[in-house]
């Protein structure tokens, strides 16, 4: 089966610290790789976490604060320094336009790879491939900021027993699945749906809309966590999330598997936020991110 999973390169607000590296996530899926707010530092430590620029096929931006897009230089010389075969596309908010193209041409590099942009100006579709359709949700700071959802098409599971019953095996049910019915016998007869996964990607914002809307019935559900519950008045004031609002965010979308990150400097505790999270009553898997984890998205039920 190919591999899904979470790469978490940094998990740092504001600024780094000396355990946490500015943000910084790759999103595994089968054969494909997106890069998730590249901030400073983010070229080093895909080294560490065995992350090569080949491995990369989008890039995604929230939005255009220096700990989620400072690394973006860094990110885009290497991938021509390592001509890169294939083309890589670039999302981030339309209104920062500006600062991306000040970052893509930060210095003097030599151009081998089709990086090819499409910013985000609305709530909708950003891509549609035959493993996921990629959407933007437009969240709450104090600049223009997007989440990013990627949701897999709903496929069938095949049921033995009643493939059986029909006398159907072997080649005949690969024929099935590609014609829709054999001899009579429907596709839907013998199989049931087999939803398809749900990833969330939530960086700075307070709670709003596309918060819910984003993390509505996600496997995996990646979400800032600014600031621990007694400084809510800070994380409204300054565009941010506690701890305790992710965790009933996630609980009330029925996310499966939350990750915490972004987490501010001025604590030192980070269990805290899992006893927080679990207080605001949460009750799936919880993972408080710390750098270079690896998170795989949960098998399906």
């Amino acid at each position: 089966m190919s591999a899904r999973e979470l790469v978490v390169l940094g998990t740092a607000s504001q600024v780094p610290t000396r355990h946490r590296n500015h943000n910084g996530y790759l999103l595994r899926w089968d054969g494909e790789g997106i890069l998730f707010d590249p901030g400073e530092g983010t070229q080093r430590q895909m080294l560490r976490a065995g992350v090569g620029a080949h491995d990369l096929d989008r890039i995604c931006v929230t939005h255009f604060h220096g700990d989620h897009s400072l690394g973006l230089a860094g990110v885009i010389q290497r991938i021509n320094l390592d001509r890169v075969p294939h083309e890589i596309t670039a999302h981030y908010p339309r209104s920062g336009q500006r600062f991306f193209d000040r970052l893509r041409y930060a210095t003097a590099y030599r151009e081998t790879v089709r990086l090819t942009e499409v910013p985000v100006d609305a709530d909708g579709v950003l891509a549609t491939t035959p493993a996921y359709t990629l959407e933007a949700r437009r969240l709450s700071h104090p600049v223009e900021a997007y989440g990013y959802r990627l949701v897999e098409p709903d496929g069938r599971r095949m049921l033995p027993d009643r493939l059986a019953a029909h006398g159907i095996e072997g080649p005949d049910v690969g024929r099935l699945q590609r014609e829709g019915s054999l001899n009579g016998v429907s596709l839907e007869a013998v199989s049931e749906v087999r939803r398809g996964q749900r990833f969330a990607f939530v960086m700075d914002t307070r709670l709003c809309d596309g918060v819910h809307a984003l993390a509505e019935g996600c496997d995996l559900l990646v979400i800032e966590s600014t600031f621990l519950d007694e400084d809510e008045r800070l994380a409204v004031e300054y565009g941010h999330l506690t701890a305790g609002q992710a965790a009933r965010a996630a609980r009330d979308a029925g996310v499966r598997h939350l990750v915490l990150t972004h987490f501010s400097q001025r604590y030192d505790d980070a269990e805290e936020f899992e006893r927080q999270a679990r207080t605001a009553g949460f009750e799936g898997e919880l993972t408080v991110a710390r750098d270079l984890l690896r998170v795989p998205v949960p098998k399906r039920r």
